[in-house]
Formats: C-alpha cells, sequence, structure tokens
C-alpha cells in the first residue's frame, strides 16, 4: 500500500484514486463501509478501462487532539494501525494530512479545490452522512456533492450502518472498552481491539509465581476497564495466545496500571520489542488476595478460562453475521 503524508506530492500515476475521507478511529464496520464503496468506485472505473487506486484520507493527530490538546482523547487505534488496518481491507493508498493551523484554517471549498482536485486529483469521493470538513465545520455531505457536480468528481454518501439498531461508531466502541465488554467492542469493529507497545522491564512478581509477564505502558487516555483478559499477542508476525492483566495490583503495590501479558507455551526475551495484543474476552474484574498462594490459584483459574476463549475465536476477529 501506498502510504503519503501531504497531499502535494503524489505522483501523476497515482492521481485520479477513489478516496475515503474521516478519522477512521478503529476502522470499525461503519469506516468499512466507507473503504469498501472506495474499492467499488475503483474496481468499476479499472472495468471501463482505465485503472484507479482505491484509498482514504486521514487526518493526523485527530482534530480533536489538535483543537483541544488539554481534554485527554482516548483513542482506539494509532495512525499505524489504522494504516496496517487499512491495507488489510483492500486498499492500494492513503494519504495523512498533518492536521495543523494551515489545514484548520481552509474553508470547505478551499479543501475541496486545493487538497482533493489540485493535490490529489481524485477521481470520486466517499465520505458518511455526518462528515463535516473545512475551517468552522462548514462543510458537510451535502456541500461535498455540490461542489463535485461542479468540479468534476463523483461522490458517494454512505448511510449510517448498524446492526439491531446501535449505529456503528468510534464513541460507542469507547464506551465499550471502557466497562471491559471487549467482545461486543470487537463486534462493532469487526476485527479485534488491538494495542501496541514496547516491553518493558516489570517488578517480576509474576515469574516467581510461574506466570513471566510482558509489561507495555499504555497511553494515560486509554479507558479500558480493569481486570483479566483473553488476547491474541502478535510477536514479529506470529500470534500467540496468552492472558492479559490491567490494574494497579492491589495485593502489592497499588501503583500506577501497566498491561501484563502472559504468553502461554511462550519461552523468549521479549523486552524492548514491539508487540501487538487483541482484546478477545474479559474474564474477571480486578481485586485484591490474601497472599501469593491464594493469587496463584486464581491465576490458574483465569488463564485456564483465557484459554477456552481464544480456542473458541479466531486470531484475525469475531465471527460476524
Amino acid at each position: 500500500m501506498h502510504v503519503f503524508h501531504g497531499y502535494d506530492h503524489v505522483p501523476k500515476a497515482l492521481r485520479g484514486a477513489a478516496l475515503a475521507i474521516g478519522n477512521f478511529d478503529g476502522v470499525h464496520r461503519g469506516h468499512q463501509a466507507l473503504l469498501a464503496r472506495a474499492r467499488e468506485r475503483a474496481a468499476a472505473s479499472t472495468r471501463h478501462g482505465t485503472s484507479h487506486l482505491a484509498g482514504a484520507i486521514v487526518f493526523e493527530p485527530h482534530p480533536r487532539e489538535f483543537f483541544h490538546p488539554d481534554r485527554p482523547h482516548f483513542r482506539l487505534t494509532s495512525l499505524a494501525q489504522k494504516l496496517s488496518l487499512f491495507e488489510r481491507y483492500g486498499l492500494d493508498m492513503a494519504v495523512v494530512l498533518p492536521f495543523d493551523q494551515k489545514l484548520a484554517a481552509l474553508s470547505a471549498d478551499d479543501f475541496i479545490e486545493k487538497v482533493l482536485v489540485a493535490g490529489l486529483g481524485v477521481r470520486h469521493v466517499v465520505v458518511g452522512y455526518d462528515f463535516y470538513f473545512g475551517k468552522g465545520r462548514c462543510g458537510n455531505a451535502e456541500h461535498m456533492r455540490k461542489a463535485a457536480a461542479e468540479l468534476g468528481f463523483g461522490v458517494s454518501i454512505v448511510p449510517p450502518v448498524a446492526d439491531s439498531g446501535e449505529v456503528f461508531s468510534s464513541s460507542a466502541i469507547r464506551a465499550e472498552i471502557a466497562q471491559g465488554d471487549v467482545k461486543g467492542a470487537a463486534e462493532m469493529l469487526g476485527h479485534w481491539w488491538p494495542i501496541r507497545g514496547t516491553v518493558v522491564g516489570g517488578a517480576k512478581r509474576g515469574t516467581g509465581m510461574g506466570y513471566p509477564t510482558a509489561n507495555i505502558v499504555l497511553p494515560r487516555t486509554t479507558t479500558l476497564a480493569h481486570g483479566i483478559y483473553a488476547v491474541f499477542i502478535d510477536v514479529q508476525g506470529k500470534t500467540h495466545k496468552g492472558a492479559a492483566y490491567l490494574g494497579t495490583r492491589p495485593t502489592f503495590d497499588s501503583g500506577p496500571p501497566v498491561l501484563e501479558i502472559f504468553l502461554f507455551d511462550f519461552d523468549g526475551n521479549l523486552y524492548d520489542r514491539e508487540i501487538e495484543v487483541s482484546f478477545v474476552n474479559f474474564i474477571r474484574g480486578d481485586g485484591r488476595f490474601e497472599g501469593m498462594e491464594a493469587l496463584k490459584k486464581q491465576m490458574d483459574e483465569d488463564c485456564a478460562k483465557a484459554r477456552a476463549a481464544l480456542d473458541a475465536a479466531k486470531p484475525s476477529g469475531p465471527e460476524i453475521a
């Protein structure tokens, strides 16, 4: 997949793409509908004799972080994870627009004319029904449609995507994760919710109990509920099963929360390596135990439940009807 940072240096051969536009935090099933439409429009042009690419335009940082840097914002996916998911869902290219004062100051018409038309030579644009853009959010999906008719490119406006009446949204997924319902979040995402991080050293209490852990410090804005989870862990392209704990270790020190991951049937050194942890199921909430033996007994039970949950799951994500 081709990745461009900025809109003013895309090669001529890659201009004229069908591009979905959005923040795509989580790249959930609603977002995937936009990506699918971009692929469809690119494929349609190819059938008529001209090859065009399907891609996405994404903003970095998230506009909310730019306008309100003092307000914590829980991002479901980092930029690197978004790009990885774009490729997984079949895109040919991604354009990352630095969301800065210059971009924020563009009117809706300037964004269309300077970025989409002059910069990218866009052939078709795909946006959601609730898409707003331009200075002061003055542009919307209908504004995009009218401008496209004048400037000669196509527009698709994707309606809400829902299941059982619930619209898929990043905010709804954050709410599920904050309650520990990672399985429910995955059903809206269409894939397991992942976290990436670099393994750091810990107190090695788990090692002393036969449960050595790989520890990751999460962004302070992460609102995942504390407790034990069944997880898949990707280490250099290989998937392992395991159990993860997020909490303050009340049995020991009630310190700052760190994600501690125990990989089943794994023997190796993960310090300073980047790993990706995908959350499959919630096992239990955090709690305090009367000593190491009681805690170890509980950990044995937790890992047995995690193994059972993972044996019934697919590493790629939940089964979506």
